[in-house]
């Protein structure tokens, strides 16, 4: 499939204008020789860079893109970090002037982060549907051990060789469906805020992001086939997944509670003992099912009038404790002007109906989990290397590690929390 995005450039009903930095996407067998075919139609013809992994640049042998310039880094211990990119940018030829990603998603956050900070056009070809960054402006990076969203660069297009991704281990797959499941919670956590605090939220964005989870949630029955159509949906919705943030220039309509568990977990917290790495949409995953038991715990309260307290700030002690010397500093910063003091205790308590239908919309958590179940994907903490009798550091802490307001962290508003 290809898809034309200029139509998503629009003089929106939200009254924004979005733009689209993005161009074309092509989904397809072969997509990978028809790269530069795809490059000159659309006139990126300056000299080239293409960033791959040791594992990526042999299972494209022979589709490789040509090149003024290839870098291929040692999958080994790689991260999106500040060493990554800085290795990347140390050897990248002066006179550069489009990066392309051959690979999943950390190949992508080092190559558009690199391509942000030089000013070059970046181009990205996913080699597994493993994550929905491949479109979005921003790339998530471990930061001197802090996970954060750091600004990059979008696509000017997108080329996903079907040949390629659909025959990529299994757990990449598997990674990516959790990041889409991922929107239950994602998205209930943007209306929420919208509902309780007047946040922005654009209803096509959103209508963009819900479209893209419901197609694949309807069709895990077809990925346990290997149909390649299922997989190009499933590439399809992570694009599009890229595509909603791209609109709105930020992680919003893709990324709430469960991905504030997925970034506490990539920290390393001390307080977590993490045993082993799981892939981002693994983790991503696992935090719907847990932020659905939650908000479906709540949502059995008919009245929040009687349980909320007056908004404190998080406690420096409890930072201390939780995340250590290392990471105190950088959670206290960015708890600093903190979300959660802009909820009214009043209007929360009367926005409550409209917020317990939000939640309604989610499914259960033993539906999320099974559907995880049924890919043979992660589906609890202990999958991920986390031990179960972690579960209330997890519920609790999260939510402080980005400031923006979900009802994980409205939680800290309850004398319950």
């Amino acid at each position: 499939m290809k898809v034309d995005l200029s139509k998503y450039s629009i003089l929106c009903g939200c009254g924004t204008t979005h733009e689209m930095k993005t161009c074309m996407v092509a989904i397809e067998s072969g997509a990978m020789k028809k790269l530069g075919e795809y490059m000159k139609l659309y006139g990126f013809t300056g000299r080239c860079c293409a960033v791959y992994d040791k594992t990526t640049y042999r299972i494209t042998e022979g589709m490789h893109p040509a090149c003024q310039q290839e870098i291929v880094l040692d999958p080994e211990g790689l991260h999106a970090d500040e060493k990554s990119t800085a290795y990347v940018l140390s050897i990248l030829e002066p006179d550069i002037e489009i990066m392309i990603a051959v690979g999943a998603g950390t190949i992508h956050d080092i190559t558009r982060y690199c391509a942000h900070e030089r000013g070059v056009d970046f181009v990205s070809c996913p080699t597994g549907a493993s994550v929905d960054g491949f479109c979005s402006t921003v790339c998530s990076m471990t930061w001197y051990g802090y996970k954060k969203t750091m600004p990059a660069v979008a696509p000017v297009m997108v080329v996903a060789d079907t040949d390629i991704f659909s025959n990529a281990p299994v757990e990449l797959v598997r990674s990516g469906i959790g990041d889409i499941l991922a929107k239950f919670t994602a998205l209930a956590d943007w209306r929420i805020a919208h509902i309780v605090t007047g946040e922005y939220l654009c209803e096509t964005i959103y209508g963009i992001v819900d479209e893209a989870l419901q197609s694949v949630a309807n069709g895990i029955d077809d990925i346990l086939t290997g149909s390649p159509k299922a997989y190009e949906d499933v590439m399809y919705a992570l694009v599009m997944s890229g595509v909603a943030m791209q609109m709105i220039g930020n992680s919003r309509p893709a990324s709430g509670c469960e991905h504030h568990i997925s970034h506490m977990i990539e920290m390393r917290t001390p307080a977590l003992e993490v045993e082993y790495v799981a892939m981002h949409g693994e983790k991503t995953g696992v935090g719907s099912v847990i932020g659905a038991r939650v908000y479906h715990e709540l949502a059995r309260i008919d009245d929040i009038t009687p349980f909320l307290v007056p908004y404190k700030p998080v406690d420096p002690e409890y930072i201390q404790e939780i995340f250590g010397d290392g990471l105190k500093d950088a959670i206290t910063e960015e708890n600093e002007n903190d979300v959660l003091a802009k909820v009214d205790n009043k209007v929360f308590a009367e926005k409550w109906p409209e917020v317990k239908k939000v939640i309604a919309g989610i499914p259960q958590a033993d539906e999320i989990y099974s559907m995880l179940e049924k890919l043979g994907a992660k589906k609890d903490l202990s999958d991920i290397g986390i031990g179960e009798d972690k579960m209330d550091i997890v519920i609790k802490a999260s939510p402080i590690v980005r400031n923006r307001l979900t009802l994980m962290r409205m939680r800290r508003l309850f004398n319950f929390y």
